[in-house]
C-alpha cells in the first residue's frame, strides 16, 4: 500500500491549470524524485502535498487515511516532515539550539541531548555546533534545516530543491546524505532539476509536463526515454518558481 497517494489532484488558478488530474503514488522505504522542466507544475504538487494550496478537484491520501483537507500542522503530527527549498533555521541562534527546538516537542532531558549529538554528528555539524546558524555556509544551512525536519521522526521526509544554491560537492554530499537516511528504512520525496543529483539518488521517478504526469518510471528508463530527453533534458534546467 503507498505511503502517500493522489488521485486526480487538479489545482487551477482562475483560468489557469497548473496541475491536471495527477495520479502519484509514493511506496514505503523508497527515494522518489519529481522533475519537470519550467512550469510544469513541480512546486504546485509539492504544496498541494504538503498542504499550503488546498485543491481544485481530487484526493490525497497518507497512511491510508484522508489528507485532502487537512492543515500543513495535521500532515506533520501524522508522520510528514518538510523542507522548503529557502532555509529558514533561526540564524541568530546557535546550530545546537536550531536542533533543540525542533527535537524538544519529542524528546526530554538526556534524551533530547543524545538526539542533539547524533544528528550534529549527521549533519557533519558536530565542529559547528555552538557557532551562530546564520554564519554557517548555504550548505550547512540546508543540511541544518534538513536535521530540524528530522528531528519530528517522521516516517515521510518531503524535500523542495534541497540542493538549490549548493555547490557540486555540497549536493554530492547531500545525496549521500539522503540515501543515507532511506537506507535506515525512512521514505524520501524529493522535488528536483539537478539531473545529476537525481541520477545519484533516485530509486523512482515522476516526470511532470504542463501540469500533467508525462511519464514515471525508475531512473535509468527516464534517463533515456527519448520524450523526456526532448521537454526537459535537452532544454536545460530552468528553475521553478
Amino acid at each position: 500500500m503507498p505511503i502517500l497517494e493522489t488521485r486526480q489532484v487538479s489545482k487551477r488558478f482562475g483560468g489557469l491549470t497548473a496541475v491536471s488530474d495527477v495520479d502519484l503514488s509514493i511506496e514505503p522505504g523508497e527515494i522518489h524524485c519529481l522533475i519537470g522542466p519550467n512550469g510544469a507544475g513541480k512546486s504546485t504538487l509539492f504544496k498541494l502535498i504538503v498542504g499550503t494550496y488546498p485543491p481544485s478537484g481530487g484526493e490525497i491520501r497518507f497512511r491510508d487515511g484522508d489528507i485532502t483537507q487537512a492543515k500543513p500542522f495535521a500532515r506533520v503530527q501524522r508522520g510528514m516532515s518538510i523542507k522548503m527549498q529557502a532555509p529558514s533555521v533561526f540564524k541568530e541562534l546557535r546550530t545546537r539550539q536550531n536542533l533543540h527546538i525542533a527535537l524538544q516537542q519529542k524528546f526530554h532531558r538526556q534524551a533530547l541531548v543524545d538526539e542533539e549529538e547524533r544528528l550534529l554528528a549527521l549533519l557533519d555539524l558536530t565542529a559547528h555546533a555552538d557557532k551562530a546558524a546564520g554564519l554557517l555556509s548555504h550548505g550547512q544551512q540546508q543540511w541544518l534545516e534538513i536535521g530540524m525536519a528530522l528531528a519530528l521522526g517522521p516516517e515521510l521526509l518531503l524535500l523542495d530543491e534541497p540542493t538549490a544554491g549548493m555547490s557540486p560537492e555540497e549536493t554530492f554530499k547531500t545525496g549521500e546524505l539522503i540515501k543515507g537516511l532511506n537506507a535506515t528504512g525512512m521514505t524520501v520525496l524529493v522535488v528536483e532539476h539537478d539531473m545529476a543529483f537525481i541520477r545519484q539518488i533516485a530509486q523512482r521517478v515522476t516526470v511532470l509536463h504542463l501540469g500533467k504526469v508525462f511519464a514515471r518510471g525508475a531512473i535509468d528508463e527516464i534517463v533515456n526515454d527519448p520524450g523526456v530527453i526532448e521537454i526537459y533534458l535537452g532544454k536545460g534546467h530552468g528553475r521553478e518558481h
